[in-house]
């Protein structure tokens, strides 16, 4: 071991790199959401163990019908496995079910709490408007979302209360 780590001193290894992997989270048969990814590193020995993925990932939340309900995908990821938090970062993308597109450099996903959050900059593109802010809350389908400091320009329906 002592010639191994000679080679690449104080350098993390991964236990197990996988290719072209797909994750599927189900709950009694029904799938919730599957996450693609062309490399994953699966650190688990570490003090605090993770999967690293450093080619990015997709991600499809499906709704209880089985229908895509939004998108996610980033050019890098890391998954705390003893937290089940997300952190994805790199030209972050999420789609929900309504078109609206949030567009970030970083946000985390905390899979027990169903949350996706940041406190990066962040863009939200509706049909009709772009709002943008810092700071950003919402559940993990992005159809219910609060952003922090927001600007921009924003139109409200005189019928909605």
């Amino acid at each position: 071991m002592e010639t191994i780590h000679s080679f690449a001193p104080g350098e993390k290894m991964p236990l197990q790199t996988q290719h072209n992997a797909e994750i599927v989270y189900s709950d009694s048969g029904r799938v919730q959401i599957k996450i693609f990814s062309p490399l994953v590193h699966n650190y688990p020995n570490e003090d605090e163990p993770y999967l690293e993925m450093p080619d990015g990932l997709h991600v499809l939340f499906y709704d209880s019908e089985g229908s895509v309900e939004s998108e996610l995908s980033s050019g890098y990821a890391t998954y705390y496995s003893e937290k089940r938090l997300w952190e994805v970062r790199d030209s972050v993308v999420v789609v929900n079910k309504l078109g609206e597109i949030l567009n970030t450099e970083q946000l985390f996903w905390d899979e027990d709490r169903q949350l996706i959050y940041s406190e990066k900059f962040v863009k939200i593109t509706r049909p009709n408007e772009i709002i943008m802010g810092e700071g950003l809350e919402a559940n993990q389908n992005l159809t219910k979302w609060k952003i922090n400091t927001i600007q921009g320009t924003i139109y409200i329906d005189d019928d909605e209360q």
